[in-house]
């Protein structure tokens, strides 16, 4: 199946310049949808990358991480932005392209020596990502690797990530 006609190109979105790659186009598609969780858990098996925990964060690592813990026989743990989770958290702040930003996680979301597989729909500049990466290393999880559906190659973003496996479905130069 062709993902790339499923995802909509939004020119100068959200800022002139940028091309926005739009998933809502493929999420209202039931084949486009079935296909890319049935691909990324494929590929995901066949990389090896068995975790006790899908992680994703918010808000579009959300509508991908549980149905791939689903399909792993995994559990699912949300990181948030700040505020967002009621009980005692770990953070780590991260550089945005205009100041910094803050992801959370509850203190009691992971045991030592968890296994994590970092989830989202889209790997661009990485620091997402590779925040959360750090932030779980940093409470003595095991990385496992990261799943994406889209990579926007020519932002190098996977330089910005630790060394594991990367899982990806669509690229974009």
């Amino acid at each position: 199946m062709d993902l790339k006609s499923l995802v909509r190109t939004i020119p100068d979105f959200p800022k002139p310049g940028i091309l926005f790659r739009d998933i809502t186009t493929l999420l209202r598609n039931p084949e486009g949808l079935r296909y890319t969780l049935d691909t990324l858990t494929q590929k995901c098996q066949q990389a090896g990358l068995e975790a006790d925990y899908v992680v994703g964060m918010e808000s579009r690592g959300f509508i991908f991480g549980p149905p791939l813990a689903y399909h792993l026989n995994a559990g699912f743990i949300p990181v948030r932005k700040p505020g967002k989770l009621p009980a005692a958290v770990h953070s780590v702040e991260y550089e945005l392209e205009y100041g910094m930003d803050q992801l959370e996680v509850h203190q009691d979301a992971f045991h030592p020596g968890s296994r994590v597989l970092i989830v989202d729909d889209l790997i661009a500049t990485g620091g997402t990502a590779g925040a959360t990466a750090r932030l779980l290393q940093q409470i003595g999880c095991e990385l496992v690797g990261f799943a994406f559906i889209i990579e926007l190659r020519d932002l190098g973003g996977r330089q910005q990530l630790p060394d594991a496996p990367v899982v990806t479905l669509i690229e974009y130069e």
